[in-house]
C-alpha cells in the first residue's frame, strides 16, 4: 500500500489506478469492505463511477499486509481478500478461531491453510493485559469457548482472558474498567469490587442508578461509607467528567462535590421570637426590587412567585406589589447540586433563556417561576423537583423509593405515564414519576370554599369513579384530589390546570 496525503492506494481495490480518498468524518453508513460493518467516522473510499463508493474504515484500510500471530507462530500471516475461487465458485475462508465463514478480510497462511478474520486477529493480538482491579496479569485463552465473565457476569462466546493463579476469567473489553469512578449520583468515589467477598450471600442489593438487582457474585462499583452500589455499566454511563488524579484522597473529592449555600437575601429587620431566636421579619431578596415583609396572614387565590404553588403562612410579601414568597422559597440557596446533573445548578428568579419559560427536565413541564439551571447545558429544574433527593419517602407509598435515571419500560403507578427519570420501589412493583411525586398535598380550586387533599386510594368501593370538574371517568388506582366536606373528587390536571407552574 502506498499512502499519500489524504489518499491511499489500496492493494485489494479492483481498479488499482483509483486511489481511496480520506474522509475524516464519514456519515454514509455504507458497509466497510474490510470488516462488513457500517462506516461512521474516519474512512477511505473510492469516488470514481462504477466503484460504488468502495469504502473502508480508516483502521481497516491501514491494516498491515502481514503479521506474526501467537495463534500461528511458525509462519507469518498475509492479508487476503475475504474470498477465494474454487472450481469457479467463490468461497469464504473459515476462521480458525471463531469457526465461521464471513465475507471480511482474512489473515492467512497459505502453506498451512490457517485463517484468521481480521476482527479475531485483533482481539487476540495482546499477549497479556494488566487491569487496574486485578493483582496478576491476565493472558488470552487461545480457544473460542462459551464462558461467563467473572466481572460483568454475562454469558458469552469468544476468547476470554484468564488469570491462572486465581482462575479469574473475563472479557478483554471488561479489562478497561477503572478501579475508582466518580458518578453524578454520589458524592464519594465508587470502588470496583470484582467479587462477592465483601457481601453476605443473602444480601439483596439494588443498583442505585437503575434500581435493578445487582448480582454480588460478579463485579460492581461500591461505596462502603454509604452502602451505595451500582452496576458496572450504569456507573460508567453516569460518570462525571472530572480528573481523579487532581485529588489526593477521597475527602477532597467529597469537598469538591459540596457547595456552600450562598445567601440570596439581605436582612433589613429582625424580630425576636418567644424562644429568643431571631427571625428575619423584613428582607431584600435578590429576585425582587422591593423589600419583603414576613406575614402569618392566611390568603386565598395567590401563588408563591418562587415555587408557583398556593401561598400559605408564613410567607414574605411585597407591600408595593403582588409578589409573594414562601419562607422556604426565600431561603433557597443560590447554588446547589442535584443527582440528575453533574454540574452545579444556579438559582434564577425567571427563565435564564430567551424563551418566556423554561422546561423542567424532571417533571417535563414548562414553568415561569424560580428555577435551578445549568445554562451551558440548558438543564433546568423547577423548585419542587429540585428539592427531591435520590431517595424519596412519600406518604402515598409504604416503602422508600429510589431514583432511577435510566430509561425503563415501567410506567408510573399513579398516572400511567412512561417518562423518566422515575422513582422505583425495590420491594414491590410501584413506580412514581416526578410529576406525581411533586403534586401538592393540599390545593385550592377556583372559588371553592374548601381545600382539596391529594388522595392515594379510591374514596369508596362503589366501582364508579368520576371527576366532578370534567365529569369524565377516573381510573381507580390513579391519585386524585378530594374535598371531604363536599364529597368532591377531581383529576389532578383538572384541579391544577394544564400549566400548573404558571
Amino acid at each position: 500500500m502506498e499512502q499519500q496525503q489524504h489518499q491511499l492506494q489500496h492493494f485489494i481495490h479492483p481498479y488499482h489506478h483509483h486511489p481511496l480518498l480520506f474522509n475524516p468524518d464519514d456519515r454514509s453508513g455504507r458497509y466497510c469492505r474490510g470488516c462488513d460493518e457500517p462506516v461512521y467516522g474516519p474512512s477511505y473510499s473510492c469516488k470514481e463511477s462504477g466503484c460504488y463508493h468502495y469504502s473502508h474504515h480508516k483502521s481497516c484500510a491501514e491494516l498491515p499486509l502481514g503479521l506474526h500471530h501467537p495463534l500461528h507462530p511458525i509462519h507469518p500471516l498475509i492479508l487476503f481478500p475475504p474470498w477465494r475461487y474454487s472450481a469457479d465458485e467463490k468461497q469464504f475462508y473459515k476462521c480458525e478461531l471463531c469457526k465461521e465463514y464471513k465475507g471480511i478480510y482474512t489473515y492467512r497462511c497459505s502453506r498451512c491453510d490457517f485463517n484468521l478474520r481480521i476482527t479475531c486477529a485483533s482481539l487476540a493480538a495482546p499477549t497479556t493485559i494488566e487491569p487496574e482491579f486485578h493483582h496478576h496479569p491476565l493472558t488470552p485463552f487461545w480457544k473460542w469457548i462459551t464462558f461467563t465473565c467473572d466481572l460483568c457476569g454475562k454469558k458469552d462466546e469468544g476468547t476470554p482472558y484468564l488469570c491462572h493463579l486465581c482462575d479469574f476469567l473475563i472479557h478483554g473489553k471488561c479489562s478497561i474498567f477503572p478501579c475508582k469512578v466518580k458518578v453524578v449520583r454520589h458524592k464519594h468515589l465508587l470502588h470496583l469490587t470484582p467479587s462477592s467477598l465483601e457481601f453476605h450471600p443473602s444480601d439483596s442489593r439494588f443498583c442505585q442508578i437503575c434500581v435493578e438487582k445487582v448480582d454480588t457474585h460478579y463485579g460492581l462499583y461500591y461505596c462502603s461509607r454509604c452502602d451505595f452500589a451500582a452496576h458496572l455499566h450504569c456507573a460508567m454511563g453516569n460518570k462525571e467528567n472530572i480528573n481523579l488524579q487532581e485529588f489526593k484522597d477521597e475527602d477532597e473529592v467529597s469537598e469538591h462535590d459540596e457547595l456552600v449555600d450562598s445567601t440570596t437575601y439581605e436582612v433589613k429587620k429582625f424580630n425576636v421570637g418567644k424562644d429568643g431566636i431571631q427571625i428575619a421579619a423584613e428582607l431584600k431578596h435578590f429576585s425582587h426590587e422591593h423589600d419583603l415583609k414576613l406575614t402569618d396572614e392566611a390568603m386565598s387565590n395567590q401563588k408563591c412567585n418562587g415555587c408557583v404553588r398556593d401561598i400559605f403562612p408564613p410567607f414574605y410579601s411585597c407591600v408595593k406589589c403582588s409578589f409573594f414568597l414562601h419562607e422556604s422559597c426565600a431561603n433557597l440557596p443560590k447554588k446547589k447540586r442535584h443527582p440528575l446533573h453533574q454540574h452545579p445548578l444556579t438559582l434564577f428568579p425567571k427563565t435564564p433563556y430567551r424563551k418566556k419559560d423554561f422546561w423542567c427536565r424532571a417533571c417535563k413541564r414548562n414553568g415561569n417561576g424560580f428555577n435551578y439551571s445549568c445554562v451551558p447545558c440548558r438543564f433546568s429544574l423547577d423548585i419542587p423537583c429540585s428539592l427531591i433527593s435520590d431517595i424519596l419517602t412519600h406518604p402515598g407509598h409504604e416503602h422508600r423509593l429510589i431514583l432511577s435515571s435510566i430509561e425503563s419500560k415501567q410506567n408510573c403507578s399513579c398516572c400511567d405515564s412512561n417518562i423518566y427519570p422515575i422513582f422505583r420501589c425495590t420491594t414491590c412493583a410501584f413506580a412514581l414519576d416526578f410529576k406525581c411525586a411533586t403534586l401538592p398535598h393540599t390545593t385550592r380550586y377556583g372559588q371553592h370554599e374548601h381545600a382539596f387533599t391529594l388522595c392515594y386510594t379510591a374514596e369508596d368501593d362503589s366501582g364508579e369513579y368520576y371527576c366532578d370538574i370534567c365529569e369524565e371517568e377516573r381510573v381507580p388506582k390513579h391519585w386524585f384530589y378530594y374535598c371531604v366536606d363536599c364529597s368532591y373528587p377531581a383529576h389532578p390536571k383538572c384541579i391544577l390546570g394544564k400549566y400548573p407552574n404558571y
